[in-house]
C-alpha cells in the first residue's frame, strides 16, 4: 500500500465542526429551526451555501433567504443560541477522531482553525477529551478574517512555527478547503459526498478519519519520531 502523503507535515491544522466534532448536524438543526420560525423551509441549495461559513455570514444568508435582511443580527443570535444548546446536549466526535489526533500529536504540533466562537470550540473539544492535544486554537477575531479567507490557517501555521506549505489542513467543507488552499497548506479532505470543487482542490480525500490508509500513514509517521516543537 502506497502512502497517501510521501512527506511528514511540520504541523497539522484541523477544522473542528464536521471534521473532529460531529456538530455540523447541530448547525443544520439550528439553521433549520431559525428559518422555520420565519416560515421558511430550508432547501438543499441553502444547506450547501451555508455549510462551513462564519456564523455571522450565515445569519445574513438566513435573513436574506427569509426576505428580512434587517433581522440579520437577531437571526445570528438565535442561530448561536440554538447551536450551543444542541452541542451541550450531544457533544460527539466524528468516527476515528480520537485515534487520529492522538497519534498525529506524537509527531507534529497540532492546531485548530475554526469559524466557530472560541468558547464553543474549546468547550466541545475539552468535553470530548481532545483539547489537550492542541497547542493552538485559532478563530476569527480582530485582524483575523473568517474562512474562506486564509487568515485562520495562516495564523495557525505561524503559531505552530511552520511555513504554510509545510503544513497539512484537515477539512470537510468547501469554505474551509478554500481557506486552507488560499493560505498555501496541503489539504486532506474528509467526507462521504464531496462536491466537485472540494474534491478537486484537496490533495487527498478520505470518507472518514477511520480511513485505513490514513491511519497507516499517521502510524508510520508516529513511529518515525517526534517533530521538535
Amino acid at each position: 500500500m502506497s502512502e497517501i502523503f510521501p512527506w511528514t507535515p511540520a504541523a497539522i491544522v484541523f477544522d473542528c465542526d464536521g471534521t473532529l466534532m460531529d456538530s455540523e448536524r447541530h448547525w443544520v438543526g439550528a439553521r433549520d429551526l431559525v428559518l422555520r420560525e420565519f416560515g421558511v423551509v430550508p432547501t438543499e441549495e441553502f444547506a450547501e451555501l451555508s455549510k462551513g461559513v462564519h456564523y455571522t455570514e450565515c445569519g445574513q444568508l438566513m435573513a436574506a433567504t427569509a426576505g428580512r435582511p434587517d433581522l440579520a443580527d437577531e437571526m445570528t443570535e438565535r442561530l448561536l443560541r440554538g447551536f450551543r444548546a444542541l452541542v451541550a446536549e450531544n457533544p460527539v466526535t466524528t468516527p476515528g477522531a480520537h485515534e487520529l489526533v492522538a497519534r498525529a500529536a506524537e509527531f507534529a504540533p497540532l492546531a485548530i482553525a475554526s469559524n466557530c466562537p472560541r468558547d464553543v470550540v474549546e468547550e466541545g473539544l475539552d468535553t470530548a477529551g481532545l483539547l489537550r492535544h492542541f497547542g493552538h486554537v485559532v478563530v476569527p477575531e480582530e485582524h483575523v478574517r473568517p474562512k474562506p479567507h486564509p487568515d485562520v490557517y495562516l495564523r495557525a501555521a505561524a503559531a505552530c512555527g511552520a511555513e504554510p506549505a509545510d503544513c497539512l489542513a484537515v477539512e470537510d467543507s468547501l469554505c474551509g478547503i478554500r481557506s486552507a488552499v488560499r493560505a498555501g497548506l496541503r489539504v486532506l479532505g474528509v467526507g462521504l459526498r464531496p462536491d466537485r470543487e472540494s474534491f478537486a482542490m484537496a490533495d487527498h480525500w478520505v470518507r472518514s478519519l477511520e480511513d485505513r490508509a490514513l491511519l497507516v500513514w499517521v502510524e508510520s509517521r508516529a513511529l518515525s519520531g517526534v517533530v521538535a516543537r
